[in-house]
């Protein structure tokens, strides 16, 4: 069984102090042997979903491996749900030329639009490199369970909407919006396993955060 990157840091440490404890021991007794594998204090290792916890002597959790990188379920899901999250986005930012009534918000439509549309395709990219399609397990049109997404009710609204009206309620759909990316980056940097999908869920809470900011400053 593969234990995720945090797991697996906690899991070398734990067993760092146990081995440690053990060698002391060992020193100060100068006859006493050394333990054998099934010896020493045990840790209790979560077990993926639907599996169940293992415990493990702190030998065999020091030798668990600490490089895999391969993705779970969560990465995998996280990548196919932001793709759809993102796309929303884009789709309220293309309103934005034509119905805004304010420059500041045609700007920072367009800044969203630049962002996060290459995003879209990394992610694909990842997808496929590990022979994944966008549109798998996780994926799909699942907008209630997706923290943030705007009703097909709002985007109406929205779209028949001009000037300031345009502006306030792109702002506050925006803003939940970009709320919702944040949950599902944080999400995923403590289920998911790979340095990559990490390293994408940063940069998210990283931007949008700042986005965030800039458009409570605009409302």
């Amino acid at each position: 069984m593969l234990l995720r990157r945090g797991s697996r840091a906690a899991l070398a440490a734990v067993a760092l102090t146990a081995l440690t404890g053990l060698g002391i021991t060992a020193c100060d007794s100068g006859s006493r042997a050394a333990p054998d594998g099934g010896s020493g204090p045990s840790i209790l290792v979560p077990g993926a979903p639907g599996e169940a916890n293992r415990t493990l002597s702190a030998q065999e959790a020091a030798g668990q491996r600490a490089d895999d990188d391969s993705p779970n379920a969560a990465d995998l899901a996280y990548a196919r749900r932001m793709i759809e999250h993102h796309a929303q986005a884009l789709e309220m930012t293309e309103l934005a030329p034509d119905h805004a009534g304010s420059a500041g918000v045609r700007r920072l439509a367009a800044r969203i639009a630049a962002a996060q549309g290459p995003e879209i395709e990394i992610m694909k990219s990842w997808l496929k490199s590990h022979g994944a399609e966008a549109d798998g397990p996780g994926g799909g049109h699942e907008h209630a369970s997706m923290p943030g997404m705007a009703t097909e009710a709002q985007l109406k609204k929205l779209r028949a909407a001009r000037g300031k009206a345009f502006d306030q309620l792109f702002l506050t759909l925006m803003i939940s919006h970009h709320e919702g990316a944040i949950t599902m980056a944080v999400d995923v940097k403590s289920e998911g396993n790979t340095v990559r999908i990490e390293e994408m869920a940063d940069d998210v809470v990283a931007q949008q955060t700042s986005e965030i900011t800039r458009m409570r400053a605009m409302e």
